[in-house]
Parts: C-alpha cells; sequence; structure tokens
C-alpha cells in the first residue's frame, strides 16, 4: 500500500507563479531577485496557511539557483532552516551566530530561515540583534510569524516586512476545484465553496478540510456532506426556516428548530446565523448588493427567490429580533426559551392585518384543537380606568379599553382648548399635571408586552413635536432639545435640558406615554427622565420666559400682570 501525502504537502507550491493569493509579495521578490535588490533580512508575517514558509523556501531556492548553488538532483546546499518554538534559547541563536560567519564553500549565499521567530525568549532577540543588523555579506535572513506584535520593534525595525493576507474565498475555491480533478474527486461547487468559508483565509486549512471530505464521501463531495462533517448547518436549513416564518406556521418553525438542536448544534450558533441569514436576504433584494453575500453560485439563486418575498421592512425586523436574541442569549435563564421566542415574533411578522404591525403573537391558532381567533380575556377588555375622567359636555363619548385593544378605527381627536392631546382619552379641560396623572390609572397586568424599535420611539416622537408645533407652540418650543432613546426592551430614556421645560413636558407627558405603549402594545414600558447637563444652555421658551421678553418691550405689562395675576405656568 503506498504512502498517503496530504494534500498540503503534496501540491505545496514550487515556483512563485502557483503561490494562491499572494502575487504582491511573489512579484516583488521574483523582482527584487532579478534586479539583485534583496535585502539581507526579511520578515514574513501573517495569519497560518497561507504560505509564508513556502515562499521563504521557494525564494532561498531561487537564490541558490541564480548563484548555482544547487546540486544536479536539485538539492541546495546553501539552505538552513531553524524552527525557533523549539530553539529559543540564547545558547541556539549564539550557535546560530557562530555558523554564520563562515562563508558558503559553494556559490555566494548562504540562506537561514527561522519559522516561528516570535518564540525567541527576550535574551536570544538581543543576542541576534547585532548580526541581523550587520549580517555577512553572504548571509540572508529570512524570518516568519504568525504574530508580528511580539517581535520586539528593534528587530523589525532591521528587517524588510512582508505582509501576507488572508487568501479570499474564491481563490481558495478555484485551488480546490484544481485540486479535486487531479485527484479524480466528484464535487458540488457550493461544497467546495463552503469548505474555503469554513478555512477562514488559510489554504492549509481547507486543503486539510478536503481531504478529510474526500474519504467520507468516498470522492464525492455534496453540500449536506460538507455540512455534516463540518457540523455547520447547511443554507437549506435556514431557507426552510425562514420560509415556515413567512407562511406564519409557528408549530412548524419550532418543531424544525428542536430537530436542529437535537442534532447538537448551538441553539447560540443558530440564532446568531439565522440573523444573517436575514441580512444576505436584504442583499438579494438589490442587484447592487447581492455580491456582498458569500455563498456559492446556486445558493445565491436561491437566496434571491426567497428575498423577493419579503418586505424590506420586515427583514429589517427579522435582523433586529435575531440580534435582539442573540445579545440576550447568555444572560438568560432559559436560553432556548429566547430562541422559542424569537422564532415566535418572526413567524408573526408578515402575518396580515394591523396586528401584525404591532408585532403580536397571533398565529398560535394552530395550537388550538378548535381553530379560532385569540383575543385578550373580556375582564381585561372591559376594565375601565380607576378614576374618571372629567369633561365638557361636548367632551368625546366615553371610550373604554376595549375600544383601545381593537385598534380597528382610528379614534377622532377633539378639539383642546389648550394643550395637546394625543389619544381620546384627553379632556377639553385644561387640567393641572396632578390631575393629568389621575386620567391614567391603569391596570397593565396581563396586558401584551410586545417587542418595539427604536425606529418605533422616534417615528411617534417626531410625529408629537408635528402636531405641537401647531396646536401649543409654547410646548413645541420647551421639548424640542428632548432626545428619547430605547435603552432596553422594558425602558425608554428622555434626556431633557432643564426642569422647566420638564415642567411643560410634564403636562402632556401621561398622554403620550399611554399613546405609545397602545401604539406598540407593550405596556410594561417604563420611562426614565435624565437630564442632560451637557445641553443646560439649550433656553426653553416657555409661557412665562414669552411674557418677559414682551415686559422687555413693554413694562406697562408688568402692572397688568400684577392687576390680573396672569397664569403663567
Amino acid at each position: 500500500m503506498e504512502n498517503f501525502i496530504v494534500s498540503a504537502r503534496k501540491y505545496r507550491p514550487q515556483q512563485f507563479d502557483t503561490v494562491v493569493g499572494q502575487s504582491h509579495i511573489t512579484d516583488t521578490l521574483e523582482h527584487a531577485i532579478e534586479e539583485n535588490q534583496l535585502a539581507q533580512a526579511l520578515l514574513f508575517c501573517g495569519p497560518r496557511g497561507v504560505g509564508k514558509t513556502t515562499c521563504a523556501r521557494i525564494l532561498a531556492r531561487k537564490i541558490n539557483e541564480k548563484d548555482g548553488s544547487v546540486s544536479e538532483d536539485g538539492f541546495a546546499y546553501n539552505i538552513y532552516e531553524l524552527d525557533a518554538a523549539s530553539n529559543n534559547s540564547v545558547d541556539d541563536i549564539r550557535e546560530l551566530i557562530d555558523q554564520v560567519r563562515f562563508a558558503p564553500q559553494v556559490g555566494q549565499y548562504k540562506v537561514y530561515i527561522i519559522d516561528e521567530v516570535h518564540m525567541l525568549s527576550s535574551a536570544a532577540f538581543n543576542a541576534f540583534l547585532k548580526t541581523l543588523e550587520e549580517p555577512p555579506a553572504h548571509a540572508i535572513f529570512i524570518l516568519a510569524t504568525t504574530e508580528k506584535h511580539k517581535i520586539i520593534p528593534t528587530i523589525l525595525s532591521r528587517c524588510q516586512i512582508y505582509d501576507f493576507k488572508r487568501i479570499t474565498i474564491l481563490d481558495i475555491q478555484n485551488h480546490l476545484r484544481g485540486i479535486a480533478e487531479k485527484e479524480n474527486v466528484k464535487y458540488e461547487d457550493d461544497a467546495l465553496y463552503l469548505i474555503a468559508q469554513k478555512a477562514d483565509g488559510a489554504l492549509r486549512d481547507a486543503l486539510s478540510i478536503f481531504d478529510r471530505l474526500s474519504t467520507f464521501s468516498q470522492k464525492n463531495i455534496t453540500l449536506a456532506k460538507a455540512a455534516e462533517v463540518l457540523n455547520i448547518l447547511d443554507y437549506d436549513q435556514y431557507l426552510k426556516i425562514v420560509d415556515f416564518a413567512k407562511e406564519n406556521k409557528i408549530p412548524e418553525i419550532l418543531f424544525a428548530f428542536n430537530d436542529i438542536v437535537k442534532k447538537g448544534f448551538d441553539p447560540h450558533l443558530f440564532i446568531a446565523g439565522l440573523g444573517n441569514h436575514f441580512r444576505d436576504l436584504m442583499m438579494a433584494q438589490n442587484a447592487s448588493t447581492i455580491d456582498l453575500i458569500e455563498v456559492g453560485e446556486q445558493t445565491k439563486v436561491k437566496f434571491v427567490e426567497q428575498g423577493q418575498k419579503w418586505s424590506p421592512q420586515n427583514l429589517i425586523d427579522g435582523i433586529e429580533i435575531c440580534n435582539h436574541a442573540d445579545i440576550n442569549y447568555k444572560n438568560s435563564k432559559n436560553p432556548r426559551l429566547t430562541v422559542e421566542i424569537a422564532l415566535m415574533q418572526l413567524s408573526s411578522l408578515s402575518a396580515p392585518g394591523e396586528i401584525a404591525k404591532k408585532k403580536k403573537f397571533i398565529i398560535l391558532a394552530p395550537f388550538l384543537e378548535e381553530k379560532q381567533e385569540v383575543k385578550l380575556p373580556t375582564q381585561i377588555l372591559e376594565k375601565k380606568p380607576e378614576v374618571e375622567v372629567k369633561a365638557q359636555p361636548q367632551a368625546i363619548p366615553e371610550q373604554s379599553l376595549q375600544s383601545v385593544a381593537k385598534a380597528s378605527k382610528p379614534l377622532s381627536k377633539p378639539n383642546i382648548s389648550s394643550g395637546f392631546s394625543i389619544n381620546s382619552f384627553l379632556t377639553q379641560e385644561e387640567k393641572s399635571t396632578e390631575e393629568a396623572e389621575k386620567t391614567v390609572v391603569v391596570n397593565t397586568d396581563n396586558l401584551p408586552e410586545h417587542h418595539f424599535t427604536e425606529t418605533d420611539v422616534q417615528n411617534e416622537w417626531t410625529e408629537l413635536l408635528k402636531q405641537l408645533r401647531t396646536k401649543d407652540p409654547v410646548i413645541f418650543n420647551a421639548i424640542k432639545a428632548f432626545k428619547l432613546h430605547k435603552i432596553d426592551e422594558k425602558i425608554i430614556q428622555i434626556s431633557y435640558p432643564s426642569d422647566s421645560a420638564k415642567v411643560e413636558f410634564d403636562k402632556i407627558s401621561i398622554e403620550f406615554f399611554n399613546h405609545f405603549k397602545h401604539k406598540v402594545s407593550n405596556h410594561s414600558i417604563v420611562f426614565e427622565f435624565n437630564k442632560d447637563h451637557e445641553n443646560l444652555k439649550i433656553e426653553v421658551m416657555t409661557k412665562k420666559k414669552i411674557f418677559e421678553k414682551f415686559v422687555e418691550l413693554n413694562p406697562l405689562l408688568k402692572d397688568l400682570d400684577d392687576l390680573m395675576r396672569f397664569d403663567l405656568s
């Protein structure tokens, strides 16, 4: 039986033109040899498996060939290799320095290749400095390392540095394709692409994976077998999951996830991969960005077909849902439930009607023996505020939480005598802040707590400012410098510039908070106030300040205020 030689050794490049993906270095070295401008100390650095040692050996052999120090059988006399990982002491370097002093018996140059040079001890580096700075005319040093940052600066300054880059996926795929044809191995292009992707820019790793797959598949490498051996989810699994989500099939998507977990895949990696899949679907919707998807050509076609089924907004929401689950996975006491909740949210994205826009979980009917519409409990729908709202005779008819929960018809907006109102719970009578707080005492037990986005926050705040600009310019000028941000799934932080501005905002804050909670169907949101000290100098135009400016123009107004006692709060 013949001895098996791994592909990484069998197909190791012997010439510069066969080195994969490092043309910027091989061309430079060839020109340096031809023009006799080769430095006496070179440093090859870069990731593992990208060709550093290979290029060092080719360069050393080229130098020997040029000065005629190669035997008839191709043996190069004047090449010496030192593994610094096992010969890293100062005594090893001193022994090397003693050998360097002697000129070669054949040819013009001695070439010393020191691999893994970063493993040398500090004393060894210092002992090597003088020789590296002023080497004998017949000595050339080629140092190779994967960790350039561990080499002391005095060594780096004495070397001509060549940075090797990670080999691209396409270059590795093309190289594997050529080897497969030489070895009579059948293959699928997408399988070779997956191998190249898994290798992470290292050609040696790709060749090792190729050998393993060739043996496992009996020289017939398919995408399914590659995914099985590499223990990664193939693209078809994600395509199937996303199809279930698009069709609102919650039971099917949960069973598919269960099968994935049973096969030993990490749920955390699964949800992160699913988020990346939604990102790829977004890229597939535009011809100008489709090349940003790192998959094989056949799989890319499937991505384009699936991407056309989704709206851009749904894909953005899908990415955010997956990202949120990815972030919260490690901190969750029930990580699997975190992923399952995300899958149910994804399955509700494309649900028809207004409820889908609010990301509610209404597609749970398949779990019931008799399919029926899922509604909130009657006791919640019929529950009224604990304190009745005082209203004028022409105020809005009495509203219950049931009308808000349905959210099927927009509520008509009343004419407000002063201040600003967002929803129909407001009266036409101007109230103080304390009275306004009483009108919104609502029992939120068992009310929905659904996901909302930063975009939802900014959209509603922009809409509020837009309406205030015409309805109540005083409050608008007071709060236009406010900043709202979602800092947690249940917390929105409100940064305000001054206490007087916050007083103005308090007049409408309760209405806005209730409106927003109903809008996004999340009644557990907490609004936290934070004084923005950086913007304290921003002037807020309250009623009092406006009146003071008029007093500056006409001092008689001050006497009128003393007489009439205007309400400038």
